[in-house]
């Protein structure tokens, strides 16, 4: 296994039509979310909140439950009950978190749309509890971001199995990041896609999915 056969796999996969046209589509519905209500992108933060150490299934979930008012609006001992009730494992320390990061609901989406993509990365990350470099980077390629790589255990699992790295770090240092970043932005320049895309393409060759 190498560069090489992971580049294969990704161009085989954009043979598909299919895969190509969801892509494509959860692509364009990413770009549309740079004009949503600051709500709205509240609501975003609060789901990349939730995914770290969990799943982004689960965050779907309960992001569709209880909505922005929700993330905005119910009470600490209420919405950690909710989490828990929903299947969160650490219900009380994300509740904890989305309480903190509140104080920069409203003028969120101004402050990283201000922002070069990096440095939006750099303010989350200093700014907001329980948002690393990969939730960081998943939260913006969300709201539109196409040139960040959302470093996550099914990427790294997929360069451990082509060669490109020797195992599966449990903690990502930020030097250590950027370095796979590089990596996989190399990648998608090679295919002629954004980074943005070729985390959909990859996540899709570990799950079988097409999410957010």
């Amino acid at each position: 296994m190498s560069y090489e056969s992971l580049l294969k796999l990704v161009e085989d996969l954009m043979k598909d039509e299919r895969l190509r046209n969801a892509i494509r589509k959860r692509i364009k519905e990413f770009g549309e979310m740079k004009n949503a209500s600051w709500d709205k992108i509240f609501s975003e933060l609060c789901f990349c909140i939730l995914t770290a150490n969990s799943s982004a299934e689960l965050g779907i979930k309960i992001q569709k439950e209880l909505g922005a008012e929700g993330f905005l609006k119910l009470p600490e001992e209420e919405l950690s009950r909710r989490l828990a009730e929903l299947g969160h494992r650490y219900s009380r320390v994300r509740t904890r978190y989305i309480i903190e990061a509140r104080r920069y609901a409203r003028d969120l989406k101004t402050i990283v749309s201000s922002l070069p993509e990096e440095k939006a990365r750099e303010w989350l990350v200093k700014n907001i509890k329980g948002i690393g470099m990969k939730e960081a980077s998943h939260f913006l390629r969300n709201i539109g971001a196409k040139n960040l790589a959302i470093v996550d255990r099914h990427i790294l699992r997929i360069l451990k199995d082509h060669g490109l790295i020797d195992n599966v770090p449990k903690n990502l240092t930020k030097r250590k990041y950027l370095e796979i970043e590089g990596i996989l932005k190399k990648l998608s320049r090679d295919l002629g896609i954004t980074p943005a895309e070729l985390d959909l393409y990859l996540w899709y060759s570990k799950t079988g999915k097409v999410l957010k």
